[in-house]
């Protein structure tokens, strides 16, 4: 059971439902989070720490928000192998660190489909940066943990309570097949 510590996580969530309890588990195993937008206001309302998206990239969000997570360095930092001596060398190069835990749900476009919205506010709920990074995290699953529904707080919570703040190679991989699914 190869165990994984959580040690960055990165949130993007547009459901904060039962969010708190995350946070409350992420605090209390030491976890440093970022985070985008929203979600950033959302965490530091509640007193959470967290490090703002652009921050962390030291590259603003633009485009109305539409641009904020697609960025080498979240992307390099879910998708880098730990075990790879290249990758290991390119990230140090690059000052890149693990991210080893997303969690993100996508912007609401069925709702806003079902609700009738206006074509700019569906055009606004097409979500580019969230899949790109479940699938990022997803593919990299033996190293990044992904959370892509609020279904899965309790299990991490779980997973994280039974491994001192650690995911196994199962669960991971669990994850990362219910988010090729979705």
């Amino acid at each position: 059971m190869q165990l994984i510590k959580i040690k960055k996580a990165l949130i993007s969530v547009s459901d904060k439902t039962n969010l708190k309890e995350v946070l409350e588990c992420l605090k209390a195993n030491n976890v440093e989070i970022i985070s985008t937008g929203g979600s950033y206001k959302f965490i530091k309302d509640l007193g959470f720490q967290c490090t703002e998206i652009s921050e962390y990239t030291k590259f603003p969000e633009i485009l109305d928000g539409r641009l904020k997570t697609l960025h080498p360095k979240i992307h390099g930092g879910l998708l880098a192998k730990a075990d790879d001596k290249e990758h290991l060398d390119q990230i140090k190069k690059e000052n890149i660190e693990f991210i080893n835990l997303l969690i993100v749900n996508l912007y609401p476009f069925e709702k806003k489909l079902l609700e009738k919205a206006d074509f700019d506010t569906m055009i606004e709920n097409i979500d580019i940066g969230g899949p790109a990074m479940v699938r990022s995290s997803a593919k990299n699953f033996k190293f990044t943990t992904v959370i892509s529904s609020t279904d899965q707080y309790s299990d991490l919570i779980n997973e994280l309570n039974n491994n001192k703040g650690s995911t196994s190679f199962e669960f991971r991989k669990k994850l990362a097949t219910d988010a090729f699914l979705e």
